[in-house]
């Protein structure tokens, strides 16, 4: 008897997850996917609440095939997708939080996009339930697009519908050396080696649920595993990527998304130590990746916090910092008939401080908003202006945005 392959293998990774877990394996229950179609993979990462009996309860009386796995608790979500993983069977992987719940034909639709697209990652509209969501890449559903060309890379959680034969190809599998940012490095791997990316932008196959006690599958831990989690992304797009404006398209991921914040309002807070820590960090991956192509695409305010982390000055991010805090409003600055855009925050063209004018030159972007602007010409004057200050970091001894220390 020839047993059928089938199309999607849903992992469940769960610890401490009630009451959530009811709801959630209610939503993978409901699917209208033939149930004969998918096969259902649960850890129980040595739960107390339990979890784990419950998983059981449910293999026993689902409409498809269900296997409960428990073990000790491992530490965190990479572990228990790992073992899920390498028990699936399906043409698919999908990865369902316990605490999460899926949306009505959301296998269904996702595992019908892929054959018909013949993609390799699926991504389903999330919405978030007493928590944020992802919200820049729903715009429109594609069939076929890629990580370049479209913001999905806002959205690297693992939540996403994999082809099974891509992850076993390359041997994907989740970093368990990350407490946090694990998803984030597997989906980005995803992207970037797969034949294609769809998006299903119409219809929630996703919802994202905030715990009512804070917790959540996925640790947060303590400042140092977000420079990890950083560090290890940022190697992973160096390595997979030739350097260029599309490795600084990526860049602009863990620049703004894990290394930002902890050089925001909350910095401010941190003590002596902390703060001095936190810049020593940050040193190596600023040095490594921070480019003038990077830099170009950010905000004003974020290239300037960036800027003096990269330079070092913490009594200037504070001034940056308050003024942020403080939602003051950065006076805009006209020149060259409009064309070209200041945003006057703090130690603008105060010599004291020499940060070159071109950290607070805004992108058309940002610019458009400014009354009177006349867009043109401020692309090329930005790349002007980034190598000139590129000459005045080298100069002074400073890390030049591209890479490396200048000698003193």
């Amino acid at each position: 008897m020839t047993v059928t392959q089938p199309d999607v293998t849903v992992v469940v990774g769960a610890y401490e997850a009630m009451p959530y877990l009811v709801e959630c394996l209610a939503s993978v229950e409901a699917q209208t996917i033939d149930p004969g179609r998918i096969e259902v993979i649960a850890v129980d990462d040595g739960s107390t609440d339990g979890t784990g009996e419950y998983l059981e309860e449910f293999a026993d009386r689902a409409p498809m095939p269900v296997t409960v796995i428990r073990q000790e608790n491992s530490g965190g979500p990479s572990g228990p997708r790992n073992v899920g993983l390498g028990k699936a069977a399906g043409r698919y992987v999908f990865f369902l939080d316990a605490d999460d719940r899926l949306g009505p034909e959301a296998l269904e639709r996702m595992v019908a996009m892929a054959d018909r697209a013949g993609t390799d990652v699926v991504l389903g509209r999330v919405e978030g339930v007493n928590r944020g969501a992802p919200k820049s890449m729903w715009g429109r559903t594609l069939e076929h697009t890629d990580v370049f060309s479209s913001n999905i890379k806002f959205t690297l959680s693992a939540q996403k519908l994999f082809r099974r034969s891509l992850l076993d190809r390359h041997g994907m599998r989740f970093d368990e050396s990350l407490f946090t940012g694990e998803d984030a490095l597997f989906t980005m791997e995803a992207y970037l080696r797969a034949d294609g990316v769809s998006v299903v932008a119409d219809h929630t196959c996703y919802y994202l649920v905030g715990r009512d006690d804070g917790k959540h599958v996925t640790r947060s831990g303590g400042y140092a595993l977000r420079f990890d989690s950083a560090r290890a992304l940022m190697r992973l797009i160096a390595d997979l990527v030739p350097e260029g404006p599309r490795r600084d398209r990526l860049m602009v991921r863990p620049f703004t998304v894990t290394l930002l914040p902890q050089f925001g309002p909350r910095f401010l807070k941190d003590g002596d130590d902390v703060r001095r820590h936190k810049l020593e960090l940050a040193q190596p991956l600023m040095a490594a990746h921070w480019t003038e192509g990077v830099a170009g695409l950010l905000k004003v305010e974020e290239r300037l916090r960036l800027h003096l982390v990269a330079e070092r000055r913490p009594e200037l991010l504070g001034d940056v910092l308050e003024f942020v805090r403080a939602k003051q409003q950065a006076p805009a600055l006209l020149e060259k008939r409009g064309r070209r855009v200041y945003l006057g925050y703090p130690h603008f063209r105060d010599r004291a401080a020499g940060i070159p004018d071109s950290v607070y030159l805004a992108s058309p972007h940002e610019a458009r908003a400014v009354p009177g602007y006349r867009e043109g010409g401020t692309g090329s004057l930005l790349r002007r202006a980034a190598r000139r200050a590129r000459r005045a970091l080298a100069s002074s001894g400073g890390v030049t945005p591209g890479g490396t220390a200048a000698a003193a």
